[in-house]
């Protein structure tokens, strides 16, 4: 019994034996919340892609005929599209590099790639606000048919999430230069990332839906 009493004692007095104890575990709140919002935005999209492989399938031609120009309306990848598709696809690894620099404490580090990811997500709005005044200029609008109204419902919805995203991640860099965040108190980064890698995981699936499925 002594030398029990003593054991706790020591350990007691120990630097490892006085830090306070570490109660939360598991998945943190901010990081809960977020995999839910996502897990409803999931329920949300998949909405909108069973809405337009309903239209698809109804329509007799896809893509439709413009009447306007009597020609089958031609969504162009080139030249905004498709390099806007790749720099989103490249912000997914720099906002999951500034949450690698963050867990290791480089702020200097996670300060600069999360300002690379939220530039691109900019860059992305802008390029894709001048893609839809060319496809105006086509005569791809909002009331083009079931064709233009799926189309920028779809990637309309979208780009309303990379805005929100890019909001988040204005925040997450302002508290970050702000000297807000460490390798012990970051949740607010995860959170932010997993936002943003699900718009991207969005744009992908849209990008392949809208430009690469062949027409019938």
């Amino acid at each position: 019994m002594a030398s029990d009493t003593h054991a706790l004692a020591t350990v007691e007095h120990s630097p490892v034996g006085s830090l306070a104890h570490d109660t939360r575990g598991g998945i943190s709140n901010p990081v809960l919340g977020m995999l839910l919002f996502i897990t409803s935005e999931v329920m949300f999209f998949a909405g909108l892609f069973a809405a337009y492989f309903n239209v698809r399938a109804a329509a007799p031609q896809w893509p439709p005929v413009n009447p306007e120009t009597g020609e089958a309306f031609h969504l162009a990848i080139l030249p905004l599209v498709g390099p806007a598709t790749v720099i989103l696809i490249l912000s997914s690894f720099t906002c999951q590099m500034a949450v690698w620099a963050i867990r290791r404490d480089d702020r200097v580090g996670f300060i600069r790639a999360i300002a690379v990811t939220f530039t691109i997500g900019v860059v992305f709005l802008l390029m894709q606000a001048a893609d839809y005044i060319l496809l105006a200029e086509e005569g791809i609008t909002l009331s083009a048919g079931t064709f233009g109204t799926t189309y920028f419902t779809l990637t309309g919805f979208h780009g309303a999430h990379v805005f929100g995203g890019a909001i988040m991640l204005g925040v997450v860099l302002y508290r970050g230069m702000a000297g807000q965040f460490s390798a012990r108190h970051h949740d607010a980064v995860e959170a932010a990332s997993l936002y943003w890698h699900f718009v991207d995981v969005v744009w992908i699936l849209l990008f392949s839906l809208l430009y690469l499925l062949p027409g019938k």
